[in-house]
């Protein structure tokens, strides 16, 4: 098998190649800088310009395409311009897939499509699954659209997985941007602390991603998450005891707007918890299904 990751060069990317890689795919990386391809992934992985004719000569019943692209909503104040690069990079990137898969007359086996649990909006009072309605916000906005770039697929024939990714733990992402308040025994809930916190470890990410491709009944939208949610304050005492260091130092949310705008009552002091009941229900089993081991797993 085959598999296009458009997007392949960020976080997530760049484990996926090496979990697909290690499994026996064939991986193209698309990129704007194909020559930054080499120099991340080395040989073995082949680099190709997103904006050129070429990559969809290589679609065929046994390529799968991962559309993870997407400017990162974490990173910057959210400014006007800078949330309509954040709509835009996913929803161009969708389109342009569509229209390439179209134009070159090829099967494909599976597309899978990034998404997040942004789509769901910020419900804190209960538990969330696939079957839950799109909620409010920009972030739900995003998402739903996001989601929709790619749907032509569906009419076409075409396997489509929709992946709702929660916050995912690795060595970056927002693990990287929490661990530093800790480290200097400045770390602890953010706002009330009641907000939902759905994660998963980068490995299970990966890992699931792997599945759904590697699924063949699998289609849809699925929560790729961890099992067991949590609030925020049980997850800053868990990093906090994982680090050896307190959590008594709550910052109050005005602060929290004060430093980023928008982006602290959507991203920072709201969340939900969200359950993958479609990936559990197809089998898929977790390595890392509980905070603390996935902690410890990572920094401990």
């Amino acid at each position: 098998m085959r598999a296009i990751i458009a997007g392949g060069t960020g976080f997530i990317g760049q484990a996926l190649a090496a979990e697909l890689k290690e499994h026996g795919w064939e991986i193209v990386i698309l990129s704007r800088a194909p020559s930054r391809v080499a120099e991340i992934f080395g040989s073995g992985v082949i680099g190709m310009h997103w904006d050129n004719g070429d990559w969809p000569d290589m679609l065929g019943p046994e390529t799968a395409i991962i559309n993870l692209s997407g400017e990162n909503i974490g990173k910057g104040r959210w400014t006007a311009a800078k949330k309509q690069r954040i709509l835009e990079s996913r929803v161009k990137a969708g389109r342009h897939i569509v229209e390439a898969i179209r134009s070159s007359g090829q099967p494909l086996a599976v597309l899978i499509q990034a998404s997040a649990v942004g789509y769901y909006g910020p419900q804190e009072t209960k538990p969330l699954d696939e079957s839950t309605p799109s909620g409010e916000g920009f972030l739900a906005d995003v998402a739903r659209q996001w989601e929709a770039s790619t749907v032509e697929l569906d009419e076409m024939g075409i396997r489509r997985c929709v992946i709702r990714t929660g916050a995912v733990l690795g060595h970056g992402g927002m693990l990287s941007q929490m661990m530093p308040p800790f480290r200097y025994f400045m770390g602890g809930p953010i706002g009330s602390g009641f907000q939902g916190v759905s994660w998963i470890h980068l490995a299970d990410e990966v890992r699931a991603i792997r599945f759904l491709l590697e699924t063949p009944t699998a289609s849809g939208a699925y929560n790729l998450t961890a099992p067991t949610p949590v609030r925020f304050r049980k997850f800053a005492r868990i990093l906090a005891e994982t680090m050896h260091r307190p959590h008594k130092l709550r910052t109050p949310a005005f602060i929290i707007r004060l430093l980023f705008g928008e982006m602290a009552d959507e991203l920072l002091l709201s969340g939900q918890l969200v359950l993958p009941k479609r990936l559990l229900d197809a089998g898929f089993e977790f390595r890392f299904p509980e905070v603390r081991e996935a902690l410890e797993d990572l920094i401990g």
